[in-house]
């Protein structure tokens, strides 16, 4: 453990930090499964209405700094990619 008051704080900061980036990254993961699913079930409507939470979603924890925006964008691409090859 540190001694020093500054070295305290960044840790307990550091925690926060990590606490508020995992609930956005599990936040993300959660919208895309969704998109996948409506992938898997062929179903145009729901995976375009999915896709469209889970674009929000990612660009949010992008401005927010938790996804590096060419991450997001890639990410993007493949869903949307994806959701357009449903016939």
């Amino acid at each position: 453990m540190a001694n020093i008051k500054s070295a305290k704080k960044r840790i307990l900061v550091s925690e926060k930090r990590a606490a508020k980036n995992k609930a956005v990254r599990s936040k993300v993961k959660t919208t895309i499964k969704k998109v996948e699913a409506a992938i898997a079930a062929n179903d145009k409507a729901a995976a375009e209405a999915a896709l469209k939470v889970a674009i929000s979603e990612l660009d949010k924890a992008t401005k927010k700094g938790v996804y590096h925006k060419n991450t997001c964008a890639r990410k993007v691409s493949r869903l949307t990619i994806a959701v357009n090859k449903i016939a």
